[in-house]
C-alpha cells in the first residue's frame, strides 16, 4: 500500500542544525516512516504531565496506530519535525492543515493546527521556540499562512512560547482550553525576537568554549614538545583556574599524571562525577572521529580542533571536515577549527590559554579574532610587546583563532563580544566572510555599542583561502568595504593599522569632531603631522612649536591649553629627543602628558615619538594612564625583621606571576613611531565617531506619491510569465519603462531609427532638437567611442549625423540607432541596484563616464535606503563637488536625485523579483532630472536566509 510519505520526496532542505538557548546544538529534521522506534523511545521518556498537556488526557503510551500516524506525513498538508541530539529525539512538532471548520483539509486552505512535545529533560533550552520558527517556515513554503494551537491553561510554558514569538495573536477561551491563532508571516517584531534569541544562543555557545570549568587535552605526549603537550603546558603556565586532564590512548597503566595533571587513556575514563567542558583535540586527522565520538558520549560541551589535514589539504580533507562538523553537532558540540591555533581568555576567573601561544597575553579590553594562526601570532605579539612600534596601550580580553572556521565563525564571536562586559573593542582579521548579510547585521548592532575594526586578507585574489567554503558574491571588494563601513565597521588595510586603531580606541574617548590641535618640540614633525591630517580628511589647526628647548612643564601647559579649547576635538603631541636626554626625562614627560590629559577627559590624546622608545614605555607606566604596578606581581618582599611577607597586611593574596585586574577607568595614551600611523588611526576613529552620532538619529524611508505597489506586482507577475525563463530575463525597453513608471520613475522614450528616413520621421514626432545614439551593447553608454550625437537642431543636421555615424561605426543593423528628444543640460549620473546572493540588495551611485569607472568612484548603500542614506550617497563620491557648483557652475537639483535614489530603493525592496536596475544616464539639471536610459532584470526572488528560521551554516 502506498503511504503518504511514499508519494512525496523527502524534503532534505528542511534539515538544519540550530544553537539552543544554553549554547548546545541540536538537529532539526523531518520525521520519516523509519522513525517509529525513535518516536516510541522518545515518548517513553516524557513525563505523564507533559503527555497530559499534549493530549489533554492521560496518555501513557502510543498505540501502533498513533506511531503510524505520527511517522507518516505527506510533507504538504501533514508535516512532522523532530529535534535530535546524538541521533535521538528530544522534541517533536506537527502541523495538520485544516479548513474553516477545523477539519482536515488540503490546499488552498491556508490554516494549520500545530502541536509540540518536548522531553522534560530538555525543557527550558529554547527547543520549542526553535521548532516554532522552523515549522512556520515549512508551513509558509507549503502555502499555509496561519497557525492555530489549543493549549491547556496550566501549560504556561507552551503559552509563553507562542506569546513571546513576536506574532500578532488572537486568543480565545472555550471548554477549558486556550485557543491561539496567529499569522506566521515574519514581522518586524518576530524577526527582532528571532535575532535576540539567536544572539543569546550563539553568544552562550562561544562562552562555553571560552570560559570552561575543565579542559581535556587529547593527544598529550609523555615527553616535552609536540602540539598536545605544548597546549597542556600553556594551559598550566597561564594558571588555568579549572581542572585539567591529559589524554592519550597510548598511555600505559603506569601513567597516572603528566607533569602533575591527571592522565587518562580516554575522556571516558575520567571520573563520571567530574564534568569535561572543553576538549582540545591534537591527534592526527584520521583519529579525530573516534575522539569526537568519545567526547560526545562523555558530554563534552565543545571542541578546539588544532589538528590539520582537513579542507586546507584538498577535496578528501574537505569531506573529512564536513564529516567532523556533522559528527560534533550530532552530539550538541560546537567546534573551533579544525586547523585552529586555539583560544585565550585572560579573565582572572578563567586564565585560559588553550592555544599554541607560548606566552599568555596581557589582560586588557580588546577582543581579537583571527582566521589565520600566523596572523593571530603577529597580532598577539604586537599587542603584547612594549618596546618599538606602538606601545603601552592595552591587552587582550579574549582571542580566538578559528582556523578553517568550519563551525564557529567571526559571526559567532561577534555575538559573544556584543554583551561581553570584559571587551570594549573588537579587532578582526578575516580572510573570508561566509555570510555577508548576517555579518553586516551583527556588525551594525555591535558597532553601535563598541568599536569593531576589521582587516580583510586575500581581498584582491577573488577567491576564498584554501579551507574556507563561502557563498559566492558578485560584488567587488570595494563595494563590500563600503557596505561594511555603512554598518559602522572600521575598515583598515593592514594589521599594523588594525593594531594602531584598536589601541587608540581601547583607552581614549571618541572625538566629537575632526578638529585637531598639534603641538610639539619639532616644527618639521608638526608640519608633517598637519599635512597628514589634511590628507586624511581631518581639520588640523596650525601646529604649535614649543621648540627643542621645551621642558615637560611646557608640554603640560600647552596640552592643557589645547584640551581646554572648545574648538579642539583631539590633540596630537609630537616629541623628539633632546641631546643627552635619558629615561628620567622620558618618565618626566610622560607624567606631564598624563596629568594634562586628565584635564580633558572627553578628548583623545595621541603621541608621535621619534627615537623615544623610553617615552612609550613611560607613557604605559605613568601613574595616571597605566596600572600602578607592572603586569605581573613581582615576588613579594620579605620583611628583614620577621622573614615573613612584608608590610601590607591587607595586600591581596595573589600568586607570583598572576596578572593584576584591568582598571578600565585609566586613560592610556597611545604612542606611535610615525605621524602617518597616528593620524590615520585618529582619522578612522573620527569617522567612526561620526557614524555613531548619525546612527543615534537614523533616517526614515519616506512615502512618495505616484507609487503603485500593487500594479507593479501584477505587472511583474505578468512579465515573468511572459518571459518564461526560470533564470530570469532582461525586460524590453518598453516593459522596463512601464514598470519603472509604477514607482514614479519616468524614462524619456526613444524611437527606433533603422534608416535616415525613419530617423527624420522620429525627430518630427518628438520635436527638435534631438539626440541620435546607438544602442548596440558594445557601444551603449560609451560616448567616448562616438556613438552619440547631441543637439541636432534640424533634419539636415540629423541626416548628416546619421551618415557619419554609420560610415564610422558600422551598418544600422549593427548599431541599432534610436532618436531621443534632448534633455535639459546638467550632470550625467548613473543609478544602479542589484541583488547579490550573499550581501543582499545594494544601491549604487556615480557620475557617468570613464573617469568614475576607472577610479572606482562609486558609492554604495544597502537597500532599503533612508533619506539620510540618500543624502550621504550623493555626497560620498569624490566627484560630488561637481553636483554642488564646482568652479562656479550652477548647483544641480540634488533633492530630486535623492528622491530618485529612494524610489529605486523602494522598487527593489518591495519586489525582490527585481534583481537588477540600471538608470544611465540620469541627467540632473538645475531643476529636475531626466532619465535617458533604463534597463531592468526580473528573476524569481533569491532565498532570503535572514527571514527564515535560525540555522547554523551547513557543514562545509
Amino acid at each position: 500500500m502506498e503511504t503518504p510519505s511514499d508519494r512525496h520526496a523527502y524534503p532534505a532542505h528542511w534539515e538544519a542544525d540550530v544553537v539552543l538557548r544554553d549554547g548546545g546544538t541540536a538537529r532539526i529534521r523531518p520525521i520519516t516512516t523509519a522513525d517509529a522506534e525513535h518516536l516510541t523511545s522518545f515518548y517513553e521518556q516524557v513525563s505523564d504531565e507533559s503527555k497530559y498537556y499534549r493530549f489533554f488526557a492521560p496518555y501513557p503510551r502510543l498505540s501502533a496506530k498513533d506511531v503510524h500516524r505520527f511517522t507518516h506525513h505527506d510533507y504538504v498538508d501533514r508535516v512532522g519535525l523532530a529535534v535530535t541530539v546524538g541521533g535521538e529525539f528530544i522534541a517533536t512538532v506537527r502541523y495538520d492543515r485544516i479548513n474553516e471548520q477545523g477539519m482536515s483539509a488540503t490546499a488552498p486552505a491556508d490554516e494549520a493546527e500545530v502541536a509540540f512535545l518536548v522531553q522534560d529533560a530538555h525543557q527550558g533550552r529554547g527547543v520549542a521556540s526553535a521548532l516554532l520558527e522552523h515549522i512556520a517556515a515549512v508551513a509558509r513554503e507549503r502555502g499555509i499562512r496561519r497557525f492555530a494551537a489549543e493549549v491547556l491553561p496550566a501549560n504556561s510554558k507552551m503559552i509563553k512560547v507562542f506569546r513571546d514569538a513576536g506574532y500578532t495573536q488572537k486568543r480565545s477561551f472555550e471548554d477549558g482550553v486556550v485557543r491561539l491563532e496567529f499569522d506566521i508571516e515574519p514581522t518586524e517584531a518576530s524577526l527582532a525576537v528571532q535575532h535576540a534569541r539567536e544572539q543569546r544562543a550563539e553568544a552562550r555557545s562561544v562562552q562555553r568554549l571560552l570560559a570552561p570549568g575543565s579542559v581535556a587535552v587529547i593527544g598529550v605526549g609523555r615527553a616535552a614538545g609536540g602540539v598536545g603537550r605544548s597546549v597542556l603546558d600553556n594551559l598550566k603556565d597561564a594558571g588555568f583556574t579549572g581542572r585539567l586532564y591529559a589524554v592519550n590512548q597510548a598511555f600505559g597503566d603506569d601513567v597516572t599524571e603528566i607533569d602533575g595533571v591527571p592522565a587518562h587513556r580516554s575522556v571516558r575514563d575520567i571520573d563520571p562525577a567530574e564534568t569535561v567542558d572543553l576538549a582540545v583535540v591534537a591527534v592526527p586527522a584520521p583519529d579525530v572521529p573516534e575522539v569526537v565520538a568519545e567526547c560526545g558520549e562523555r558530554g563534552v560541551q565543545g571542541l578546539v580542533v588544532v589538528s590539520a589535514g582537513y579542507a586546507e589539504s584538498g577535496d578528501e580533507g574537505r569531506e573529512r571536515q564536513r564529516a567532523l562538523v556533522r559528527q560534533a553537532r550530532s552530539y550538541g558540540m560546537r567546534i573551533i577549527g579544525p586547523n585552529a591555533f586555539g583560544v585565550v581568555n585572560t579573565s582572572p576567573e578563567v586564565r585560559l590559554n588553550a592555544s599554541l601561544a607560548p606566552e599568555m597575553p596581557r589582560p586588557g579590553r580588546i577582543g581579537l579574532f583571527a582566521q589565520s594562526g600566523a596572523i593571530g601570532i603577529a597580532l598577539l605579539s604586537r599587542l603584547h610587546r612594549r618596546g618599538g612600534g606602538v606601545t603601552g596601550a592595552s591587552g587582550v580580553s579574549t582571542f580566538v583563532s578559528a582556523g578553517n572556521r568550519a563551525d564557529v565563525s567571526g559571526n559567532d564571536v561577534l555575538q559573544y563580544w556584543y554583551d561581553d562586559a570584559d571587551t570594549d573593542v573588537a579587532l578582526m582579521y578575516l580572510e573570508s566572510i561566509g555570510n555577508p548579510r548576517k555579518f553586516t547585521r551583527l556588525a551594525r548592532r555591535t558597532a553601535a555599542a563598541k568599536p569593531l575594526v576589521v582587516v580583510q586578507g586575500a581581498r584582491h585574489s577573488g577567491i576564498a583561502p584554501t579551507g574556507h567554503a563561502v557563498r559566492a558574491t558578485r560584488l567587488p571588494y570595494a563595494t563590500v568595504s563600503a557596505l561594511l563601513r555603512q554598518a559602522g565597521v572600521i575598515r583598515v588595510d593592514t594589521i599594523t593599522e588594525l593594531v594602531d586603531t584598536g589601541l587608540l580606541l581601547a583607552r581614549q574617548p571618541l572625538p566629537e569632531g575632526p578638529r585637531v590641535a598639534i603641538l610639539g618640540n619639532s616644527e618639521s614633525l608638526g608640519l608633517l603631522t598637519y599635512d597628514v591630517c589634511l590628507s586624511e580628511g581631518l581639520r588640523p589647526k596650525p601646529p604649535l612649536d614649543l621648540t627643542t628647548a621645551a621642558s615637560a612643564a611646557d608640554f603640560r601647559a600647552a596640552l592643557e591649553q589645547a584640551l581646554a579649547d572648545e574648538k579642539t576635538d583631539a590633540v596630537v603631541v609630537t616629541a623628539i629627543p633632546a641631546v643627552g636626554e635619558g629615561p628620567s626625562e622620558d618618565a618626566e614627560l610622560a607624567a606631564a602628558l598624563s596629568a594634562a590629559a586628565a584635564t580633558g577627559p572627553t578628548k583623545p590624546v595621541l603621541v608621535v615619538h621619534v627615537e623615544l622608545g623610553g617615552l612609550a614605555e613611560a607613557l604605559s607606566a605613568a601613574a595616571s594612564t597605566g596600572p600602578n604596578a607592572p603586569d605581573t606581581l613581582p615576588q613579594r618582599a620579605t620583611s628583614e625583621a620577621s622573614g615573613t611577607p612584608g608590610a601590607s597586611s591587607d595586600a591581596p593574596d595573589v600568586a607570583e606571576g598572576t596578572p593584576l585586574p584591568v582598571d578600565r577607568t585609566r586613560r592610556l595614551i597611545p604612542a606611535y613611531p610615525a605621524a602617518e600611523r597616528a593620524v590615520r588611526a585618529l582619522s578612522q576613529v573620527s569617522k567612526y565617531a561620526q557614524w555613531r552620532r548619525d546612527a543615534a538619529a537614523p533616517g526614515k524611508v519616506p512615502e512618495y506619491d505616484a507609487i503603485d505597489e500593487q500594479g507593479a506586482a501584477e505587472l511583474i507577475t505578468e512579465l515573468l510569465a511572459k518571459e518564461g525563463d526560470p533564470r530570469g530575463a532582461d525586460l524590453a525597453p518598453e516593459d522596463a519603462r512601464a514598470l519603472l513608471s509604477r514607482y514614479g520613475i519616468d524614462v524619456r522614450s526613444t524611437l527606433p531609427a533603422p534608416g535616415p528616413d525613419e530617423a527624420a520621421a522620429a525627430a518630427r514626432t518628438l520635436g527638435y532638437p534631438v539626440a541620435l545614439k546607438t544602442t548596440a551593447p558594445h557601444l551603449r553608454h560609451r560616448p567616448d567611442l562616438g556613438g552619440v550625437r547631441l543637439d541636432l537642431a534640424g533634419e539636415g543636421e540629423l541626416r548628416r549625423a546619421y551618415e557619419d555615424l554609420t560610415q564610422r561605426l558600422g551598418k544600422p543593423a549593427e548599431l541599432r540607432p534610436v532618436v531621443q528628444s534632448m534633455a535639459p543640460r546638467g550632470v550625467d549620473t548613473v543609478v544602479r541596484a542589484v541583488i547579490d546572493p550573499a550581501a543582499g540588495a545594494v544601491l549604487s551611485f556615480a557620475l557617468a563616464g570613464a573617469a568614475s569607472e576607472l577610479l572606482g568612484d562609486t558609492a554604495h548603500r544597502l537597500i532599503p535606503v533612508t533619506d539620510k542614506d540618500a543624502q550621504a550617497i550623493v555626497r560620498s563620491i569624490k566627484t560630488s563637488p561637481i553636483l554642488f557648483g564646482w568652479r562656479g557652475a550652477a548647483p544641480v537639483d540634488t533633492p530630486a536625485l535623492e528622491e530618485l535614489l529612494q524610489r529605486v530603493s523602494r522598487l527593489v525592496d518591495d519586489h525582490p523579483e527585481v534583481v537588477g536596475v540600471a538608470l544611465e544616464p540620469v541627467v540632473v539639471a538645475e531643476r529636475g532630472l531626466t532619465v535617458l536610459g533604463a534597463s531592468v532584470r526580473l528573476a524569481p526572488p533569491p532565498a532570503r536566509d535572514d527571514l527564515g528560521p535560525r540555522t547554523l551554516p551547513a557543514a562545509y
